[in-house]
């Protein structure tokens, strides 16, 4: 058996198609969506919609870390737009479209937090299985499927506006990752709470770890653990008790699939 692991497409269709070449199935691991593209200002959602000139200086608050004015700015760019919600999910029907497409192979899918799992039930077609706390079995083994990503300590679930990632709290996340039983692989969006796994070398900062996958590895211990989220991650591979973590790639940059073969 050959499946190919992407995370982090971010738009990239075209990668995206060529990933299924050789692999009897398709596993993606999230953040479908380019929604700000940091190394193509003029690109995603947001350089369609306001200008590679406005995602500058948005991705320029963010990386210092300026979180009141990135607020700021951002309000007031969705302000200027007389029907944001409309325009954003035009740009996201579209880029779903695209990228389902290219999806050839039996695909089995989690959320990334970028994503709009909302909208993946009107691309359900057979041959593509979307999963969030919940178990398929794909050639003999259990893979274990949880999507998104943490919420920061004290946010709040956003639930208006013209977008909002599929952020979650630590209790509804938790809640997916119980649902899974006797897993032999276990595929999310975030890495389980290990620091070499959670710090990107580039943002030099840690991103949220689950202590909940931490613990199903104690417990189940599954063969692979399997993730993405972080782009320029301190370690790409480890293991952690018996289990083989693997960060599967930025796939919008690598454009390289992580093969898992039994």
């Amino acid at each position: 058996m050959r499946v190919h692991v992407v995370s982090d497409v971010h738009g990239n269709s075209d990668a995206l198609a060529r990933a299924s070449e050789g692999a009897d199935a398709l596993v993606v691991l999230g953040d479908l969506i380019d929604f700000v593209d940091y190394h193509d200002h003029g690109g995603g959602i947001l350089g369609r919609i306001f200008g590679a000139e406005k995602v500058a200086q948005f991705a320029q608050l963010r990386r210092n870390r300026q979180l009141k004015e990135l607020g700021e700015f951002a309000r007031s760019l969705w302000a200027s737009l007389d029907n944001a919600s409309d325009v954003v999910q035009e740009a996201l029907f579209e880029q779903y479209t695209r990228l389902f497409a290219a999806m050839t192979v039996p695909t089995y899918a989690t959320p990334g937090n970028v994503d709009v799992p909302d909208l993946w039930s009107r691309f359900a077609r057979d041959g593509l299985t979307f999963l969030d706390g919940e178990v398929a079995e794909i050639g003999g083994l259990r893979f274990g499927f949880v999507g998104g990503a943490l919420l920061s300590p004290g946010g709040r679930v956003r639930r208006s506006g013209a977008w909002f990632p599929y952020l979650r709290t630590e209790d509804d996340y938790n809640a997916s990752v119980g649902k899974l039983t006797e897993v032999d692989v276990l595929c999310s969006h975030i890495p389980p709470a290990v620091p070499e796994l959670t710090y990107d070398v580039v943002a030099r900062r840690a991103e949220l770890g689950s202590y909940a996958l931490r613990e199903l590895i104690i417990e189940q211990r599954p063969r692979w653990s399997l993730f993405g989220h972080v782009h320029q991650p301190l370690s790409a591979r480890m293991r952690f008790a018996s289990t083989d973590c693997i960060n599967v790639g930025h796939f919008q940059r690598t454009q390289v699939p992580h093969v898992l073969q039994w």
